[in-house]
C-alpha cells in the first residue's frame, strides 16, 4: 500500500513540476536571470520533496504553485513594466572598453581576472587586445564586441549582395518520406524518387535524413 502511495505521490509531484514549467514558459539555462534559477531549483527540490511526501502531499504541492504563480507575476511585471527589470534581473555591466579594463565593473560582476580570461577565452578571444568591448550580462554570459580590424568580413564588406537563405524542409527522416512536408513545397512522390535517382538513391528506405530548400534543391544523407 506505501508502495502505491509513493507511486502516487510521484506522478503528482512530475505532472504538477511539467505543468508549471509549461506556464512558467520555455527558457535556456543560459538565458534564466538570477530569480528564474532560484526558482528553477526551489521549485524542483519541493518537487522532490513532494514525491515522498505520504502524509500531507498537498503542502509540497501549494509551495510550488506558490514559487510558480510568484515567478509567472515578477514576469509579467518586468514586460508591463520594462523599467523595472533594472531592479529584478539587474543591468549589463561593461568590464572592458577600448583596452581599459574596469576594476570596479569587475568587482560588481564578482568577477576576478582569471575568470574574465576564462570567458574571454570561451568566447574565441584569447588575445585582449582583439576585443574592443566586454560586457558582463545580467544572465551571467559575456557579450565581446571586437575591434574593427579584427571583425570577420561579411558579404557587405566584399559589396556582395548574396541571395537571402532559407530554412530547409525535412522530406525524409530515417527511411520514412514526411508526405505532409512534400505537399507543403509543392512537390510529389514522383518528384522526391527522381531526386534520390539523380543522386545514387534506388529508395527513400536508403535515407537517414533528406532535406530540401525553397529552390527545390534536395540533399540527401546516409546514416552510418
Amino acid at each position: 500500500m506505501q508502495v502505491l502511495q509513493v507511486i502516487l505521490t510521484a506522478a503528482l509531484s512530475a505532472a504538477a513540476l511539467f505543468l508549471i514549467a509549461k506556464i512558467m514558459g520555455h527558457k535556456e539555462v543560459a538565458q534564466l536571470d538570477f530569480f528564474d534559477y532560484i526558482t528553477g531549483i526551489t521549485i524542483g527540490s519541493i518537487a522532490a520533496e513532494l514525491a515522498t511526501e505520504l502524509e500531507e502531499p498537498w503542502k509540497p504541492l501549494i509551495a510550488m504553485a506558490v514559487y510558480g504563480a510568484v515567478a509567472v507575476c515578477i514576469d509579467a511585471v518586468t514586460k508591463k513594466l520594462p523599467r523595472t527589470r533594472k531592479y529584478i534581473n539587474g543591468t549589463p555591466t561593461i568590464l572592458m572598453d577600448h583596452g581599459k579594463l574596469y576594476r570596479d565593473n569587475l568587482k560588481k560582476a564578482k568577477l576576478d581576472l582569471s575568470e574574465f580570461m576564462l570567458m574571454c577565452r570561451q568566447a574565441g578571444y584569447f588575445d585582449l587586445n582583439d576585443i574592443q568591448t566586454a560586457v558582463f550580462e545580467y544572465n551571467g554570459r559575456l557579450s565581446v564586441l571586437p575591434v574593427s580590424a579584427k571583425r570577420p568580413a561579411n558579404p557587405g564588406d566584399l559589396g556582395l549582395t548574396p541571395p537571402a537563405e532559407s530554412i530547409c524542409t525535412e522530406l525524409i527522416m530515417d527511411g520514412r518520406v514526411l508526405e505532409e512536408n512534400l505537399k507543403r513545397m509543392g512537390v510529389d512522390d514522383a518528384w522526391l524518387q527522381k531526386q534520390l535517382e539523380s543522386q545514387g538513391y534506388h529508395s527513400p528506405k536508403e535515407v537517414f535524413l533528406g532535406v530540401c530548400d525553397r529552390d527545390k534543391n534536395a540533399s540527401f544523407f546516409r546514416g552510418k
